[in-house]
């Protein structure tokens, strides 16, 4: 592959550049305070952490003190401003610890609870991506061959962009996101989606057409930059190939199989099945907004699933564990390209790689509407950490990015892991600002 460098050239957002780990923390934490997103941003406690000893996996025989991950759960509510917050750890195909902290429903007062259900966001694309990689095993896609050849005349330059490329978010396809017709971007763009957007049934053809009126933002491998149309492409390119949906294939090959018995991956219905942690928005007026029921044809196969921690540290570790994918799929799913300068983050074909102080950790992330999702397991599959937050409040960024850090290192290396400090930079423009106010925008 060509050099492939780290770009965002979108207006309105913080771009994914600069030390790792700074870079991240500024967008994550316009994430929790606040931003109701559906694309991916680096993990708060991602890119820059200087790597430590030990193994990941043998981190699950320090998870004894389980009071210090609740109170680090606890501290993602009163520093984060999230309104509910959701954890499990497993080690070696058990549960070590699970925790809940905040709300489930700010008008009731219910508590949050371990096992309530979410939106996972851009998570989804990790199991779209697995079944991709299956078809590859089965002869039925190469990932070096242009996307023409399976959904002739659809992509605009679909006949120099890869398969490859459209999973690893090298293609430089505008993302449709970006445009204020689909999602909001400000205040003034939420009055309209809160009344109609929210509710709009979207077919990713429309999504496709939408980005198909933006000219590329780069080359073809040239660069890296995250773009949903990717994966609402992969999601055609499923169907044009096997004759069932993206969400027909995902629950037949990995829900179904693996007994993910709380996991959906809806087309177009807006509600969230069973107990849930809802969803806030916060208005610039201090309204507040629950947008639990949303129509999630929009994020169509970049991010319209539902799970909870459970059912995602479980598909975590049968994919890192080789329960899905044969050993030359899960190496390719597993080949990265840099996202930070300084190579600690690295994002995979629909997976993600980045360094904690006990080693690298596997996985993705994933925002929408109300809803923050972080998913990550060790290489061999053995030890898995899965976090949701319900972002709300707002708050100072540096606290919110902080509490972050903390909730993920001490779930995924252990509760006395100390967890080093972030490197001073100035707030990204619209990150800081997004925090300070609470205002959703696109990451």
């Amino acid at each position: 592959m060509p050099d492939v460098q780290s770009s965002d050239p979108r207006a309105g957002r913080a771009r994914r550049t600069g030390t790792g780990r700074a870079a991240a923390r500024r967008i994550a934490a316009g994430v929790l305070a606040g931003a109701a997103l559906l694309a991916f941003a680096p993990t708060a406690s991602a890119a820059g952490l200087p790597p430590g000893p030990g193994d990941p996996a043998a981190a699950g025989a320090r998870h004894g003190d389980s009071a210090a991950l609740d109170r680090a759960l606890d501290a993602l509510v009163t520093d984060a401003g999230v309104s509910a917050a959701l954890g499990e750890v497993r080690d070696h195909g058990r549960a070590v610890w699970r925790g809940a902290s905040g709300r489930a429903d700010l008008d009731t007062g219910a508590a949050a609870r371990p096992d309530g259900r979410f939106r996972i966001g851009s998570v989804t694309k990790t199991f779209v991506s697995t079944v991709v990689l299956q078809l590859v095993a089965e002869g039925r896609v190469k990932l070096d061959e242009p996307v023409e050849r399976y959904l002739p005349g659809a992509v605009r330059g679909g006949e120099g962009i890869t398969v490859r490329q459209l999973l690893n978010h090298t293609s430089g396809l505008h993302d449709y996101l970006a445009d204020p017709s689909v999602y909001f971007h400000d205040e003034a763009d939420l009055d309209s989606w809160l009344t109609t957007g929210r509710w709009t049934t979207y077919r990713p053809q429309q999504l496709l057409d939408i980005a198909n009126r933006y000219a590329p933002d780069f080359p073809p491998g040239r660069q890296w930059s995250y773009s949903n149309t990717n994966y609402v492409v992969i999601g055609m390119m499923i169907e044009k190939i096997t004759g069932r949906t993206w969400n027909q294939e995902v629950e037949r090959r990995i829900i179904r199989p693996l007994g993910l018995d709380r996991t959906t991956m809806p087309a177009g219905s807006t509600t969230i099945p069973g107990r849930y942690a809802h969803g806030y928005l916060k208005r610039a007026s201090g309204e507040r907004v629950d947008v639990s029921e949303l129509n999630p044809s929009v994020a169509y196969a970049a991010g319209a699933g539902i799970s909870t921690t459970d059912d995602l540290a479980r598909f975590n570790a049968a994919l890192l564990g080789g329960r899905l994918l044969r050993p030359a799929q899960l190496k390719e799913m597993m080949t990265t390209v840099p996202v930070d300068e300084d190579g600690r983050y690295g994002y995979g074909l629909g997976l993600t790689r980045q360094t904690l102080p006990c080693g690298e950790f596997w996985g993705h992330d994933g925002g929408i509407a109300g809803y923050a999702t972080f998913l990550l397991g060790d290489a061999a599959g053995r030890h898995q950490v899965a976090l949701s937050v319900n972002p709300y409040q707002g708050g100072d960024p540096d606290r919110a990015a902080a509490a972050l850090d903390a909730a993920l290192v001490k779930t995924a290396c252990g509760p006395d892991t100390p967890v080093p400090p972030a490197p001073k930079a100035p707030a990204a423009p619209g990150a800081r600002a997004q925090a300070l106010t609470a205002a959703p925008g696109l990451r």
